[in-house]
């Protein structure tokens, strides 16, 4: 299993990062995780729109699913149109991204809408998913190919449940968009650094990559955070970071 980082910022893109959105390929098999804002043009660094088999999307905030817009453009108007893209999303999470072009789009894309606690299969991968706290309906996942285990938090970093669904996986994706202090209009909805390595120890993962950080979260500070209470190895989800998961 292989993750490509796409875009690891939180909220806005900046000109050095785009929002969420992760590659993960195994076996050929290409499955999108959160398509975010200014996350295409670096997918399309590593293959064409038609590259991808399928969409995962954690919620329905803009910064993890608003490419998805391009993404299906590009597949639609190009010479070579690719077949329906299958997308899965929680229910009702998709709907204001994929309704931006009225009908222009409907036939380029088959919507599989999902509960949390659904589990499924997407090509090679066995997904697992369940509910994590943020201020809309958020869902983290579970990526299963034979032995190896790769979690997401999507937005829900700050659930104690995410030790749960991340207990012994190979890596934990997880949102951490503060260092060591969460705002208290925050709390509970989204993470800090601090606290995704303490999920990541509790977790015993073999290693932990920290995204959604804040446009001004310095990515230093937020390793160095996370290393309190983790001590396998930590990264920060940056455009083009590569991660092979034996």
């Amino acid at each position: 299993m292989q993750l490509t980082v796409l875009g690891g910022g939180g909220a806005w893109p900046t000109p050095e990062r785009g929002c969420s959105g992760y590659l993960i390929d195994q076996s050929g098999f290409r499955l999108l995780l959160d398509p975010g804002f200014a996350t295409v043009p670096q997918l399309l660094k590593n293959g064409p729109a038609r590259s991808v088999d399928a969409v995962f999307v954690s919620h329905g905030h803009a910064d993890h699913c608003a490419d998805l817009n391009p993404l299906l453009r590009a597949r639609h108007l190009s010479e070579d149109p690719a077949p329906a893209l299958p997308v899965f999303a929680p229910a009702g999470a998709a709907a204001a991204v994929l309704s931006l072009d009225g009908q222009m789009l409907v036939e380029d894309y088959v919507l599989h809408e999902f509960t949390a606690g659904d589990r499924f299969t997407v090509g090679p991968f066995q997904l697992v998913t369940r509910a994590l706290s943020h201020f809309v309906p958020n869902v983290g996942v579970r990526l299963v190919v034979g032995d190896v285990d790769l979690a997401y938090t999507g937005d829900g970093g700050a659930d104690p449940e995410v030790a749960e669904l991340a207990a012994g996986a190979a890596l934990l994706l997880a949102e951490a968009t503060y260092v060591d202090h969460v705002p208290e209009d925050s709390c509970g909805q989204l993470a800090c650094a601090r606290q995704a390595g303490e999920h990541a120890a509790a977790a015993q993962v073999g290693q932990l990559v920290l995204t959604h950080l804040w446009p001004d979260t310095d990515p230093d500070s937020a390793v160095e955070a996370a290393r309190q209470a983790f001590t396998g190895p930590i990264s920060v989800a940056v455009p083009g970071l590569v991660i092979d998961l034996p």
